[in-house]
Parts: structure tokens; C-alpha cells; sequence
């Protein structure tokens, strides 16, 4: 029934996603999710406080986080199943773990932004979905961050989220999210998370890393249906680039898509005025890219979105047979 409940939840989410007028009126599970970890960070992460205590902290607040979260998804779960097409009902809930149509839209945002305001317009969209200094990024700079963040994001704000939905339900899907909104804000090696976040970064590395690799693969095998694509070059940047990454999840989706277009993402960056040295992601490929590389590249998240959905309805009909 899990992988039933996942299926709907994506076709639902792709169609229709996130309804701006029920953010308005009730936010979204991941800003209910962020203002426990805002809270948690303000009370119990201390700077005068030694690291092992802080890390001791962030490992409470993650159980504080993940229990809270877990137990009223579980229980908002079992009153759902209780109506007449109960399945239904929690699909529609579960609609609010995946990001594939808001994904989609902040990303092609870059493109239209390049595209109609120039740099400083690409710039300023690129802003909104990477961390790093948009200041420092020319026009290719630009094009390769939103790509990456395409690449990454479609693993762990698409795959994931509907990987541990139906493998576990409304709350697998819901606790995966809660582990994961606690990496993005408190699980950085700064001097101010390095201990608090320390617990979030480890266990969203483990709770990413199937949904990273099934991330891979779809991107290899989309290429085969996207004309100009190629699904060997894939694997080779696979193989060849992925363990290179700083993240061991983040560089099976960001090579496999490099290597399916030809293109050379990653390499080195600047956060916060810090200039972090890393590997390119499709060594050899280009580097120059432009918007319309944008869209090709969402030409191939959207396929390999397709290939997703394809997926979990197979698992249904198996099941179910």
C-alpha cells in the first residue's frame, strides 16, 4: 500500500504541486519542520558550551526532531486510513514531501531570469536555490550552479522523500524530511554547527545514499530517450567522478548528469567569502554554459522525473498482482 501511496503522491505533486494560496494559509511541512530546528539551535547550541556538549546537543535535538515529526505523521496516518479510501487521503498529504514541480520552476527561473535580465538577473534567481556567493559567478558560473542544484535536489528533494514514502509511509517520507531540512540549516562544518549539526549531516548522508545511487541510474538510463544525451558518457562520469565529490551522495546525480550532457559541473567555489577547491564533476566536459544548457538539462530531470514515476507504478502493479 506504501508504494501505492507513493505513486499517487508523486503523480499528484507533478500535476498540481504545492498550492501557493495553502503556503499562505498554513506554510508547509518544511517550514513547521524549520521552526522546531530554529528553536532547538537557539536554545541548546551555545557557543560557550564545549563541542563534545554541543555535539551531545545536536544528536538530542535530532531524536527531538525526528520524533515529533514521525509520531504525528504516524498518527495522522492511522486517522486517515480509517475514512473509505483512506490510501487516497494520505497520498494527497504525502504530495507535500516531493518538490518536483517547485524544483522545476526555481531552477528554469535561472534560465528566463539569464535570458530576459542578463547576469545580475541570473544572479539574483540563482540566489534563491545555492549557498554560494552569487557575486562571484559569471554567466557560466550561474549556469552550473543551477544545474547542480537541479542534479542534486531531484535525488534528495524528489527521489528520496518518495523512495522512504514508500518504503515506510506517510511517516518514512515525513521523517526523511525532517532529517533533511535538519542538514540544510544546521549541518554545516561552520564554527557555529560544526557540533550542533554534526549528528543531521551523518545520518542524512546514510538516509540519502540509496536514493543517490537509483538518482544515477535514472539519469543514465533518461539519456537514452534525450536526443544528444549520451548514457555511456554517464557511467563513465560515474564511475570515474562521483567518489570525488565532498559529498558521498551528491556526486552520482551531479556526474551522471554531466556525463549524459557533456558538460563540466562542481569544481571549485566561493562560500561566504571562502574559496572551497573541488573536483569537476564531467572532467573534460564544457564549462561555458548557457541557459539554453539549463533547459536541456531540465529536458533530462524531466524523463528521468517520468522514469521515477514509471517506477513506483511498476512496483504497484507487482504488487498488487
Amino acid at each position: 500500500m506504501f508504494f501505492t501511496i507513493a505513486f499517487l503522491s508523486l503523480l499528484i505533486e507533478r500535476f498540481a504541486g504545492y498550492p501557493d494560496w495553502l503556503f499562505r494559509r498554513i506554510g508547509h511541512p518544511v517550514t513547521w519542520i524549520g521552526s522546531l530546528i530554529a528553536l532547538l539551535d537557539a536554545k541548546w547550541n551555545r557557543e560557550h558550551r564545549s563541542f563534545l556538549h554541543r555535539e551531545g546537543k545536536g544528536v538530542l535535538a535530532l531524536i527531538v526532531i525526528l520524533g515529533v515529526t514521525v509520531t504525528i505523521s504516524l498518527l495522522l496516518q492511522s486517522i486517515l486510513l480509517l475514512f473509505p479510501l483512506g490510501f487516497l487521503l494520505v497520498a494527497i498529504v504525502g504530495a507535500s514531501l516531493p518538490a518536483q514541480k517547485s524544483l522545476e520552476t526555481h531552477v528554469e527561473a535561472v534560465a528566463i531570469a539569464l535570458e530576459s535580465e542578463g547576469l545580475e538577473g541570473g544572479r539574483n534567481a540563482v540566489s534563491m536555490i545555492v549557498g554560494r556567493d552569487p557575486d562571484q559567478l559569471d554567466e557560466a558560473a550561474v549556469c552550473r550552479a543551477a544545474i547542480e542544484s537541479l542534479a542534486e535536489n531531484f535525488s534528495d528533494g524528489i527521489v528520496a522523500p518518495s523512495l522512504w514514502l514508500g518504503l515506510l509511509g506517510l511517516p518514512g517520507g515525513a521523517g526523511y524530511k525532517a532529517i533533511n531540512t535538519a542538514d540544510s540549516m544546521i549541518g554545516h562544518r561552520t564554527p557555529q554547527h560544526k557540533a550542533f549539526g554534526w549528528a543531521s549531516a551523518r545520518v542524512d548522508d546514510l538516509v540519502n545514499l540509496p536514493a543517490s545511487r537509483l538518482s544515477g541510474v535514472l539519469f543514465v538510463v533518461a539519456a537514452f530517450f534525450l536526443p544528444g544525451a549520451s548514457p555511456a558518457n554517464a557511467v563513465r562520469a560515474i564511475f570515474r567522478d562521483a567518489g570525488h565529490h565532498r559529498s558521498p551522495n551528491a556526486g552520482w546525480p551531479e556526474a551522471a548528469l554531466a556525463g549524459a550532457l557533456g558538460f563540466a559541473l562542481a569544481g571549485p567555489r566561493s562560500y561566504a567569502g571562502q574559496m572551497i577547491q573541488a573536483r569537476f564533476m564531467g572532467e573534460g566536459g564544457r564549462r561555458d554554459l548557457t541557459a539554453a544548457d539549463i533547459r536541456q538539462a531540465l529536458k533530462l530531470a524531466r524523463i528521468a522525473d517520468g522514469l521515477l514515476i514509471g517506477f513506483f507504478g511498476l512496483m504497484v502493479l507487482l504488487i498488487w498482482r
